[in-house]
């Protein structure tokens, strides 16, 4: 991991107000890329429009502050889309005009996962009259994607998940295109996020192989879990940092929790700047492989 050159990200989505899950995430990330003196970007992944909230992505800054969290440089993801434009010409695409319900009826879900396309509108004609989505048709390769904590896994691009949408029907560009096209020109080259990502993360390093784009170095984190041994999520009511802040919990004291939850020894009270001076980024896969 180099110092200057290392440059890292957190990328929340405004679907809601912060929660502990996440600030731990960011909290995380944070202390990767400036324990080396590296630039941290702040995104907001607001493409989605039927799941972002206009008040959420204002409400994550005072949190972020109160934690004791900076950063270098701030993007939006919404005041990009011609730069997606863009790119998408690159790639070889087809028009889809398959529903949802006519892929769920066609395809299969081997395992258990999420549906694989079957190529319909690969091989046959598309219905012009619907809205039509754009597909990647992905090249007939088996990646190896290797991560910091969870070691390799191996995805068969057309086998495993089949052409998928870069272009949804109503216009809104998918979440994998902007977030390979956004890390390679934004220079990101340490990725530390969720590990319910990691699963995608092998159609993300084809599409930047695709691109002619650098693999950034992935560290997909444990999602942190309540009381019932379930993840925090916004939807399951997890609290919020907004409600910690403002019923005047010390930011010290959940700085110190998020940090004893991954099995860090500190004081029952501790700033982010002073969790940074003893925290060393080489021990990290270590400290997240005992995090349950």
């Amino acid at each position: 991991m180099e110092t200057s050159f290392t440059v890292g990200r957190f990328a929340p989505s405004p679907t809601g107000y912060m929660h502990l899950g996440n600030a731990r995430t960011a909290l995380l990330a944070w202390l990767q890329v400036r324990a080396v003196g590296g630039r941290m970007i702040l995104r907001i992944e607001d493409l989605d429009h039927t799941r972002t909230r206009p008040w959420a992505d204002a409400a994550l800054y005072p949190d972020l502050e109160w934690l004791g969290l900076d950063w270098d440089q701030e993007y939006t993801q919404s005041q990009r889309l011609e730069i997606y434009a863009a790119y998408l010409p690159r790639l070889d695409t087809y028009l889809c005009s398959c529903s949802r319900k006519d892929i769920a009826e066609a395809a299969s879900a081997p395992h258990g996962a999420e549906a694989v396309y079957p190529g319909t509108c690969r091989f046959g004609p598309i219905d012009p009259d619907r809205p039509l989505a754009v597909r990647w048709r992905v090249p007939d390769q088996i990646l190896t994607v290797h991560d910091q904590c969870l070691g390799s896994v191996q995805q068969g691009l057309i086998r495993d998940v089949g052409d998928w949408v870069l272009r949804r029907n109503d216009g809104v560009f998918a979440y994998h295109l902007a977030v390979v096209i956004d890390d390679a020109l934004m220079g990101v080259t340490h990725i530390l996020r969720g590990a319910d990502l990691w699963p995608s993360t092998p159609r993300q390093v084809a599409l930047q192989q695709a691109l002619g784009f650098v693999t950034p170095v992935y560290t997909h984190v444990p999602l942190m879990r309540d009381f019932r041994g379930e993840r925090l999520a916004k939807r399951n009511g997890a609290p919020s940092v907004a409600a910690l802040r403002e019923r005047g919990e010390n930011p010290q004291r959940v700085v110190a929790d998020l940090a004893r939850s991954l099995g860090l020894d500190v004081p029952e009270c501790v700033s982010a700047s002073e969790l940074l001076q003893a925290f060393d980024w080489r021990n990290l896969p270590s400290l997240l492989n005992r995090v349950q």
